[in-house]
């Protein structure tokens, strides 16, 4: 091999591994972009998980409500006893629910998880109907559960387009009013028995982010200035009065 040739061949060498280095930077970066966190709650919502009592049908030891409730997705719910399994959520007053959604994760969990779970709701276990029925195929991360059948969601306005996702307007949502949530999982993956639930989560329309209007019937008017009550006197004064002054009353006359 002549010199020249083997200094040809080296140079495209080391353009290769500068070219390796390049994208590999740059896939870090995207990684990077891809792991910056969601905001929670999200905007214009407000969790209300912790205003209402958690009771599973079955449970293993340490595998409880206690998990199911932990932040820790790690955690999970796990069942053991026949199918369906069975969460109700009793709350202590009655609320509206905008949203709510479920954590599954099959690369884990695998036969434990869920491929149908049914949602209901009412104001009792007498009066409770069901409104949403999901299935899944693999699933792995955050599940908004389907309000369709709940009530008739406003389009937004679309006369701007752009390619970053504007908020969600949740005062066009339907809302779900109730004292009791059920959640009953039907169906496991491979056909598995138990199942694993790793976080329930509702949630409530946050008023306080939005702006409060005044009606303009209540809007209090402005404060009265020193002019304004200086001239009501002034008008009271000049006011005339209807006595008649007697003649005792009069200045004297000099005779």
């Amino acid at each position: 091999m002549r010199p020249d040739q083997a200094m040809e061949d080296n140079g495209l060498d080391e353009v290769d591994e500068d070219e390796d280095d390049d994208d590999g930077a740059e896939g870090d970066e995207d990684e990077h972009d891809d792991d910056e966190p969601e905001p929670f709650p999200p905007p214009g919502l407000k969790e209300i998980s912790s205003l209402a009592s958690w009771t599973v049908s079955t449970a293993k030891p340490g595998n409880g409500v206690a998990a199911l409730r932990s932040p820790d997705l790690a955690h999970f719910w796990q069942s053991d006893g026949p199918q369906p399994h069975l969460l109700s959520i009793h709350f202590f007053k009655l609320v509206s629910i905008v949203s709510i959604r479920v954590f599954l994760d099959f690369l884990n969990d695998e036969s434990y998880t869920p491929t149908k779970i049914q949602f209901s709701a009412g104001m009792s276990v007498h009066d409770i109907q069901e409104f949403a029925e999901m299935e899944f195929k693999e699933p792995n991360g955050w599940h908004e559960v389907d309000f369709s059948n709940v009530g008739l969601v406003e389009p937004d306005d679309d006369s701007e387009d752009d390619d970053e996702q504007r908020a969600v307007d949740w005062s066009k949502r339907p809302v779900l009013r109730a004292f009791l949530v059920q959640i009953r999982i039907l169906e496991n993956h491979q056909n598995g028995k138990d199942t694993h639930l790793r976080a329930v989560q509702l949630f409530a329309r946050d008023d306080a982010q939005q702006p409060r209007q005044i009606a303009s019937m209540e809007r209090p008017t402005a404060l009265p200035t020193r002019n304004h009550f200086q001239h009501k006197q002034k008008v009271k004064v000049a006011e005339p009065n209807n006595i008649k002054m007697a003649s005792w009353m009069l200045d004297p006359d000099l005779r």
